[in-house]
């Protein structure tokens, strides 16, 4: 009896990703079995592109958080396996074999981590903390789930974890004004997230905050060796810490 080959879902959430979307899906054309996108009401040609590669699409009403929105496409999914994506990623053809090789070894009791190579403005980042970054993305479709964090969610599982080898490339600063929209998004999504925990802060550990971040990245992380990238990414870090913490002492004072 010939067994099954095990199958592929390939998940990505999306809001205004038509600049990112067509090169992502392409990446994974003629080697995934499905591909799952949840849509947060796009204004663009987001769900457009995502229909013409295929693409199972929802857009459910209500942005509960990254979490949350990528346990949506988890639920959508129906293969044996998921891995999950982001729009501005790209999966390189020796990642695709490699993914392709570990769904066809039988080994269906492991999660793995993925190595990311991400992009600041104009070049590949290989240190700051960038690099290694392993990210757990590949995983069996009913033995994993999102954790509910707002931002900077992650795959919740008790499988054993092992790493693969290719790298994941990720897209994720192409102009500082990119920078500058992240800088606020995921300072704001940060503090919410920190304030329903019960954190506060002052303006002082706001500054201390800040200026940690920058230390740890240029320094304790080796920015200084990508050079002007790596203290622009420092100053950037710093700025996102900062503009937390200042965000949660705001909201603090003006709920008194």
């Amino acid at each position: 009896m010939t067994l099954r080959a095990p199958t592929l879902s390939v998940i990505v959430i999306t809001r205004n990703e038509a600049h990112n979307l067509d090169d992502c899906l392409m990446s994974l054309k003629g080697w995934v079995d499905e591909i799952v996108v949840v849509d947060s009401h796009s204004t663009d040609e987001t769900v457009a592109i995502a229909l013409r590669h295929g693409a199972k699409v929802a857009q459910p009403d209500g942005w509960p958080g990254f979490g949350p929105q990528k346990n949506r496409a988890l639920d959508m999914a129906t293969s044996d396996w998921v891995l999950s994506i982001d729009a501005d990623e790209r999966v390189t053809p020796a990642l695709a074999v490699e993914i392709r090789g570990v769904l066809t070894s039988g080994a269906d009791a492991v999660a793995y981590e993925i190595p990311r190579l991400s992009w600041y403005c104009g070049k590949f980042i290989h240190h700051a903390g960038w690099r290694p970054d392993h990210v757990l993305r590949l995983f069996p479709r009913l033995q994993a789930q999102f954790s509910q964090d707002l931002v900077h969610e992650r795959v919740v599982t008790t499988l054993p974890c092992k790493q693969l080898q290719n790298d994941l490339l990720h897209y994720s600063y192409r102009d500082f004004s990119q920078v500058l929209a992240k800088v606020d998004a995921y300072s704001t999504a940060s503090a919410k997230q920190a304030l329903a925990r019960g954190k506060r802060a002052t303006v002082g550990s706001a500054v201390g905050h800040g200026a940690w971040a920058f230390f740890r990245t240029y320094v304790l992380r080796a920015g200084f060796l990508d050079g002007g990238h790596g203290l622009a990414l420092a100053i950037s870090n710093a700025e996102t810490s900062y503009y937390k913490y200042l965000k949660i002492w705001a909201q603090a004072q003006s709920a008194e």
